[in-house]
């Protein structure tokens, strides 16, 4: 790599402590310039969804994720003063948590479970392991992230018996989110098991008037806080969703607002070399031929940064991945993301991507600030921080050598502020690139699709449990038992349904075996 492609297309953003190296991606010479004209287009379709516009043409919703870190930009009075109130209502609550004034049937809270699913968790989670630390930390947090059982009982058992002093915090902007809602439940149980009130434990982050809504206020939940229809869950984590936690994690909310603003504020910029987010999108748009053909790899060369991938995940590949673009036209868009930690990656699947198939382009994530304090020598005049950086420096010279495309982000270290800065950095990016491909970065029908085919799933297994029931003692097969519910071409998924309840012994329902697996039979006793 010369210097003169280095200095060329590295780009510092001292505003924000931040620095994006382009210079290994093998942009042509001319491409920035190639681009100017669609960007600009970008940064007015921006500037009309910050002041209001209906960016979300298929659920006739405004997107304004950018006025939580500033509310003087909200396009109505009202929406101003409900983001700020609510601000100020996070902070008065975190204190009267903190001071003991608002405390569990076991005295003051030790303890936090959050219960949310996709970005009502991966926002929180985040955050609590970017900038948390067990010793500061005003409580402990944990979370019921999934709808899985065994899941569920591990969490509680890291709760112990600090069930008491628990505070749960229970998030789903509908307030009928099923993996939510089923949290919820199993928490509460647990709770009454143990001869405690769940009310008196628990917070609502949620829309006004939502199912969970009208059950906080009926049961007299402790608070409630609102979640808005122009916040999506990928791009929440810095309203009520990820701030509840972080302020009562004894985080500084104001900082991180305050980051995400700066970071706002520089990527407005009209001028695509002082953007970085707008540099970010034309480098993944040149990466993936505009067309998602290769996969971003994310890999942050700091332990706190872990998670960052998967929130990546989350907000590039919902936002992203779509069938149709806005015209109507199936163009079956997106970028699918992974990533693994720095050194880590070393023994995992580096191998795979200097050697392997060239199908992603990199992100590597560099961190100056080693820790807080000094740093003992590992060898004579080395510290664990300069492997660190040399692990990444060389990975990337690796990868280059094989002509594998990498971008490479500077911060000088993780505070509650830069996380923010990037958090706002790739909000900013993945709206931009969604303007360069013509699709809606705000909606997620295939979500939804899989929302629909799941609750169909629930319903036949209730039909499963009733024609088994009504057939008592009989032994059938899967073929059998489709026939059973009026649904003779789905035996497959009556075998799934099927054997699951037999394993978890539903209803009475368990499995005869029959010669080859595919013929067992099922039977309810």
């Amino acid at each position: 790599m010369s210097w003169e492609t280095f200095t060329k297309l590295s780009f510092q953003f001292s505003e924000v402590g931040l620095e994006l190296d382009l210079s290994r991606l093998g942009l042509p010479e001319d491409y920035l310039g190639s681009m100017e004209a669609r960007l600009q287009s970008a940064y007015e379709a921006m500037d009309a969804l910050e002041k209001g516009s209906i960016a979300n043409p298929d659920e006739n919703r405004m997107v304004g994720h950018y006025w939580l870190r500033d509310a003087a930009l909200a396009p109505t009075p009202e929406l101003q003063s409900d983001i700020s109130e609510t601000f100020a209502k996070i902070k008065e609550f975190a204190a009267k948590v903190h001071s003991g004034e608002v405390k569990g049937s076991k005295g003051a809270f030790t303890d936090i479970l959050v219960i949310g699913i996709g970005g009502s968790a991966l926002g929180p989670q985040f955050i609590d392991k970017a900038l948390g630390s067990p010793s500061k930390d005003k409580v402990r947090v944990h979370f019921f992230d999934n709808t899985d059982p065994d899941g569920m009982d591990v969490t509680l058992d890291a709760i112990g018996e600090n069930l008491g002093s628990t505070l749960s915090i229970v998030i789903s902007k509908s307030g009928g989110t099923a993996e939510t809602r089923n949290g919820m439940l199993e928490a509460k149980t647990v709770y009454e098991k143990k001869g405690l009130k769940f009310s008196d434990h628990a917070v609502a982050v949620t829309g006004i008037g939502s199912k969970l809504d009208s059950v906080a206020v009926s049961e007299g939940w402790l608070e409630r806080f609102p979640m808005w229809d122009w916040v999506g869950g990928r791009t929440s984590v810095l309203c009520a969703v990820g701030l509840v936690p972080a302020a009562l994690q004894g985080l500084d909310i104001d900082a991180m607002l305050e980051g995400a603003k700066e970071m706002d504020t520089l990527t407005r910029s009209k001028v695509t070399t002082e953007n970085p987010a707008a540099l970010l999108a034309a480098a993944w748009y040149f990466a993936t031929n505009g067309k998602g053909e290769k996969d971003m790899v994310i890999l942050p060369y700091k332990d706190r940064l872990l998670l960052f991938s998967r929130y990546l995940q989350q907000l590039i590949m919902e936002s992203l991945g779509k069938e149709f673009d806005l015209d109507g036209n199936v163009v079956n868009q997106g970028i699918a993301v992974y990533g693994n930690k720095g050194s880590t990656d070393q023994h995992a699947y580096v191998q795979q991507l200097r050697e392997g198939v060239p199908n992603f382009f990199a992100t590597f994530i560099e961190v100056l600030k080693d820790r807080a304090g000094d740093s003992i020598e590992v060898d004579s005049g080395v510290t664990s921080g300069d492997f660190l950086q040399g692990f990444l420096l060389g990975t990337r010279e690796a990868l280059t050598e094989k002509n594998r495309g990498s971008v490479t982000l500077t911060t000088t270290e993780v505070t509650p502020k830069t996380v923010s800065h990037l958090i706002a950095l790739y909000e900013r990016a993945v709206g931009l690139y969604a303007t360069l491909t013509n699709i809606n970065a705000y909606h997620q029908p295939g979500v939804e699709a899989g929302k629909k085919a799941a609750g169909v799933a629930i319903d036949t297994g209730l039909a499963i449990i009733k024609a088994l029931k009504s057939k008592k003692g009989e032994a059938l097969s899967a073929p059998e038992i489709a026939v059973a519910i009026g649904q003779p071409d789905n035996a497959e998924i009556a075998y799934k349904l099927s054997n699951h309840m037999a394993a978890n012994g539903k209803a009475g329902i368990s499995r005869v075996e029959n010669g080859a697996w595919f013929d067992a039979k099922f039977v309810a006793n």
